[in-house]
């Protein structure tokens, strides 16, 4: 027992002496400044102060939300009641010219890092089908790109990830790992949410950590919420001085859309008007806010998308119905996020926690094609628009349901949701595509309540900002591994003077072939026709790669009036700008949505084709 006994101490002591070792590693070890002697009396114990973050330092709260446009809430004009976001921007501020990358991923990752998707290796997706082997391609976030979690939690804060964290390689998303790339490898204390895109609702391809688990049947957003404030209780209780990063990203509201028919009824007949009423609706409510230019006109319908009276009464049944339940789905998901911000109030903690809401990581999806989806299998398959809205409407009553494997609202609703901008999700050219909401709220930090800011600002200009209103720098090194340059803008100049001139004031946007370029309110952008995404005549046009179009976006908000003829000589000097921001952030080579299905792109020898991927994964899988 006495052998075993010193086995046991000797065994603590070398634990103990590699925890110290990995703790100081983990916060940039500074060189030992003590003495070591041959004896104690000639040795000076020396230990290293434990990192504390910033005196006064506050908790730091991020909610991004999925495939929500600019019109969507009724925080910017919209229709969708969202009472936790008006009250947050009422006693914070709206910011009206904010930017994320036009799809999930590269927003996610620009995000976190503070760098351009493409310098951080996500110019598409993690996903083996829509990457590939190239610097900005590979999906895989490097060390040399530190995350906010690791900057924050090496300056004294506990960090938490709870919802979508979309920048996992799928070859790594299982519970052998490696996990380098998961939460708890970027910086995150603890995870739990789900690696991929999408997943369903209440059957989610749930992780909790490094390992997955079953989830409990109860819808994802009410989990992770629940989730979200045990994290910061089971810290406070510990810690109470201890301030805590929290990254707040529901799976909300990326299809499938589903919620509660408690949430979609309340819905029910408001949208009987149509897409083309609540567009002209949405606008005047816009202006009576001040979120967008008095001066703005509300751009054309977009083409293929038909007249609300020239549809049929099945049409306007179904479409209605589609709405109802993206309406219920997002305020549903404004109601989880109040209960994190009132459950703040209760411990009071919220007068000093700093709070973004990115509503949407792009803007609204145009994934529902013309008809919308009920079911993706059924819609993978060749069928007529006839048929097609045929099987909706005898689905009509599973619509935002769990039985409805992959529901999603028409395109004309999409147009809608992203009032007053043309176009949709993955849209890189568009306003439409990357034009959202933000909110920043933070009671002691925060005196013009309820101001508008119209600087332009971009998704990696996050990170830099909350440094600076944390009161910490980003740093050269972590973990030894020297960090790449930040290239976000911090918005701190703008939070207490709303006529500071933007600072942010050039940037490029480019999925999958669509592309654009930002110069001080000038903008040169290059469309690309997708037929996944929309399976409608004008999908199947050729690309022109000429077929650049110039907007001056100081006198024209939305993209109205194409200058390409008018000034040919700026358009090239965007259009040069561009292929040296290509160069400079590893965006090349250009990798379009027709390498994609053509199954040119392979990250492994065992790589599917997009398409033949896609419809495996629609075979009665639960998850994505």
């Amino acid at each position: 027992m006495k052998e075993k006994s010193i086995l046991k101490a000797v065994t603590s002591t070398l634990i103990l002496g590699l925890s110290a070792k990995i703790a100081l590693h983990a916060q940039e070890a500074v060189p030992y400044q003590g003495v070591v002697g041959r004896t104690l009396a000639e040795s000076k114990e020396w230990w290293p102060e434990p990192t504390k973050a910033p005196a006064g330092a506050p908790n730091v709260v991020w909610v991004l939300l999925d495939d929500v446009g600019y019109g969507a809430s009724s925080t910017f004009g919209g229709l969708i009641s969202t009472p936790t976001f008006d009250n947050l921007a009422a006693n914070g501020l709206r910011y009206t010219n904010f930017h994320t990358c036009a799809i999930c991923a590269p927003t996610r990752a620009a995000l976190l890092t503070g760098r351009n998707s493409a310098s951080v290796h996500e110019s598409g997706f993690s996903h083996t089908v829509l990457s590939a082997g190239f610097p900005g391609w590979d999906g895989r976030v490097p060390p040399s790109a530190g995350t906010i979690a690791e900057i924050l939690r090496g300056n004294g804060y506990n960090t938490f990830a709870v919802g979508k964290y979309g920048v996992t390689p799928d070859e790594e998303a299982t519970d052998a790992g490696p996990f380098d790339h998961w939460p708890t490898g970027k910086g995150f204390d603890h995870f739990f949410g789900f690696l991929g895109s999408q997943t369903d609702q209440y059957k989610p391809d749930l992780v909790e950590d490094q390992a997955h688990v079953r989830p409990d049947g109860r819808h994802l957003s009410d989990q992770i919420t629940d989730k979200a404030i045990a994290y910061i209780d089971r810290q406070k209780k510990a810690a109470p001085d201890k301030p805590f990063f929290l990254y707040y990203a529901p799976g909300a509201t990326h299809a499938p859309h589903q919620v509660d028919r408690y949430w979609s009824d309340q819905y029910k007949g408001k949208f009987d008007k149509g897409w083309d009423v609540y567009r002209e609706e949405v606008f005047e409510r816009q202006k009576k806010l001040g979120v967008i230019p008095a001066d703005a006109k509300l751009p054309d319908r977009n083409p293929d998308i038909e007249p609300w009276d020239q549809l049929s009464p099945d049409e306007k049944k179904l479409y209605a119905r589609f709405m109802e339940v993206y309406a219920g789905y997002l305020a549903y998901t404004d109601f989880e996020v109040g209960r994190v911000v009132n459950h703040l109030k209760e411990i009071h903690q919220l007068d000093n926690t700093l709070v973004f809401v990115i509503i949407g990581d792009n803007g609204a999806s145009k994934e529902g094609t013309l008809n919308g989806v009920v079911d993706q299998g059924f819609a993978q398959k060749p069928v007529s628009e006839k048929e097609n809205i045929s099987y909706n409407l005898n689905k009509i009553g599973e619509i935002g349901t769990s039985a409805a494997t992959n529901g999603n609202y028409p395109l004309g609703w999409a147009q809608a949701a992203n009032t007053p901008f043309k176009f949709w999700k993955e849209d890189a050219n568009s306003e439409g595509g990357t034009h959202n909401p933000l909110i920043v709220y933070w009671p002691k930090g925060i005196k013009d309540r309820g101001g508008i800011r119209t600087q332009y600002g971009h998704v990696i200009d996050i990170f830099p900002t909350t440094l600076d209103l944390v009161g910490l720098k980003a740093p050269g090194q972590i973990k030894e591994v020297k960090q790449q340059s930040v290239e976000g803008t911090s918005l701190a100049y703008s939070i207490d003077d709303p006529k500071a001139p933007s600072r942010h004031t050039v940037q490029y946007y480019y999925i999958y072939g669509s592309r654009s370029i930002y110069d001080h309110g000038w903008k040169a952008e290059l469309p690309y026709p997708n037929a996944f995404v929309t399976g409608n005549a004008a999908s199947k046009q050729a690309f022109d790669e000429s077929a650049w179009e110039l907007y001056n976006l100081n006198d024209d908000y939305t993209e109205r009036i194409n200058l390409a003829k008018q000034n040919p000589t700026k358009l090239e000097e965007l259009k040069a700008e561009f292929e040296q921001q290509a160069q400079d952030h590893h965006l090349y080579p250009y990798i379009t949505w027709d390498d994609v299905f053509n199954g040119r792109i392979h990250r492994t020898k065992d790589s599917k084709p997009f398409a033949e991927a896609v419809k495996d994964a629609t075979k009665g899988s639960d998850n994505e």
